[in-house]
This record gives structure tokens, C-alpha cells and sequence, in this order.
């Protein structure tokens, strides 16, 4: 199958809550360190966190405090709980696996 997926995003008003799920075919950690990206219309695709074994995730300054990634290496997944969502939050948002494969997106849409 696919070797990344993730799902979870929607519509939401701003202030609400969204969690995002990515699942890999494989191992969630490999050689890379595995993460959640973001791409905004007409913007590059940005880094909001990542993870490894060794240590806490590492957040943009722009999701700190805001969004939490977590790891699951038994059943492979990555979650992002994302609280208190901004307009500006609105992306397309991926996950990359510690292979470094992408999944195909899940667009986040914060909005009255």
C-alpha cells in the first residue's frame, strides 16, 4: 500500500481543535527524523514539528505551545493535536515518515 497517510483535518472555527493522523506502512522512525509540514497557498511548505527517539518534539515558533505531535513506534503512527487554531493555521498540512516518505495531505481549513 501507500507508505504514508494522513486524515483528520477539516473545517474549523477559529479558537476550536483538530487532531491529524499519519500512518506508515512502515516504521513511523528510520534514518530521519519524522514530522508534520504545512503548505499555505502561494507559501513554501513549512516545518511545524518533529521528533526522534532521543529526545521531545522540536516546534516552529509559530505551533509552540499550541500544537503537540506525538510518536507511536509499535503501531507506527504520528499524531498532531492542534488547540486554539488560527485563521492563519489554514494549510495543507503533511506528514513525513522517518523514511522519508510524504503522505498526500489533508487540507486544515480555520474559518468563521
Amino acid at each position: 500500500q501507500v507508505p504514508v497517510v494522513e486524515f483528520g483535518g477539516g473545517l474549523v472555527q477559529p479558537g476550536g481543535s483538530l487532531k491529524l493522523t499519519c500512518v506508515a506502512s512502515g516504521s513511523i522512525f528510520g534514518r530521519f527524523a519524522p514530522g508534520w509540514y504545512r503548505q499555505a497557498p502561494g507559501k513554501e511548505r513549512e516545518r511545524l514539528a518533529t521528533i526522534t527517539r532521543a529526545g521531545p518534539p522540536v516546534y516552529a515558533d509559530s505551533v509552540k505551545g499550541r500544537f503537540t505531535l506525538s510518536a507511536d513506534g509499535a503501531t507506527n503512527r504520528m499524531y498532531l493535536q492542534m488547540n486554539n487554531l488560527r485563521p492563519e493555521d489554514t494549510a495543507v498540512y503533511y506528514c513525513r515518515d522517518g523514511g522519508e516518505n510524504w503522505g498526500q495531505g489533508t487540507q486544515v481549513t480555520v474559518s468563521s
